[in-house]
């Protein structure tokens, strides 16, 4: 008898097994796509201190429950933070609540794409590790103004 399994959102799990009335059942035939970067490759982890991404996994990789489409690797500025924070979206102070310590000038973190278009548009974009930046953020934004603000390129 075959047992139809849960069905759970995706970013609350990363794992093959399922608890279904104590019984622990491996599910099978998974399909697992790899994440690209902006350059279609393997897309790199951004942070894991601290801990950023959609899945909390350090990788700005998304699905289609990530309303705010959080693939924009960046590391963070003194502008950016007091921008962000300006616009309502306070990322440098700590809400222990929901286990963030908030952010520091250099951390890295996954990004909104549209929030890091509108800092751009402002003149207030950080700096974008394209090789941790998902290759969704193209439809957002052009590849051509990622590349201008390339981490890399400002080392």
């Amino acid at each position: 008898m075959k047992m139809a399994l849960p069905i759970f959102p995706s970013r609350y799990y990363d794992f093959r097994k399922y608890l279904l009335g104590g019984l622990f059942i491996m599910e099978e035939n998974i399909n697992v796509i790899q994440a690209k970067n902006v350059f279609g490759q393997a897309l790199k982890k951004c942070s894991c201190e601290p801990l950023t991404g959609w899945f909390r996994d350090g990788s700005c990789r998304t699905d289609s429950s990530d309303h705010g489409i959080h693939t924009v690797c960046c590391v963070m500025t003194d502008s950016f933070l007091r921008y962000s924070k300006a616009q309502g979206n306070d990322l440098s102070t700590p809400a222990p609540q929901y286990g963030f310590g908030g952010l520091k000038v250099g951390d890295h973190w996954c990004l909104c794409a549209q929030r890091w278009k509108e800092a751009y548009d402002d003149g207030m974009a950080p700096l974008v590790r394209m090789e941790a930046t998902e290759i969704s953020t193209l439809k957002y934004i052009d590849f051509d103004i990622l590349s201008k603000h390339s981490f890399s390129s400002h080392d």
